[in-house]
């Protein structure tokens, strides 16, 4: 399975390379492409993702989850 994540606030490959380390280190999953430019994280996994643990991954990292449901505030 692959489900893209929002990503709000990243700015350069450090950024990439924080959120990819964390998302990487929740059970299932199997990859993670982070693409700045678009503000995304892709994340590979073979069973489905507790939205709270991917949430807290991201924050961790030091950055955003986008939800469809809420704007951020810029």
């Amino acid at each position: 399975m692959e489900t893209t994540y929002d990503i709000l606030g990243m700015t350069c490959a450090h950024c990439a390379r924080a959120v990819s380390d964390e998302l990487s280190t929740l059970t299932g999953v199997a990859g993670v492409d982070v693409d700045v430019a678009a503000g995304t994280a892709t994340v590979a996994h073979s069973a489905p993702l507790d939205p709270a643990a991917v949430e807290a991954a991201v924050v961790e990292a030091g950055y955003t989850l986008g939800r469809p449901d809420r704007l951020p505030l810029l």
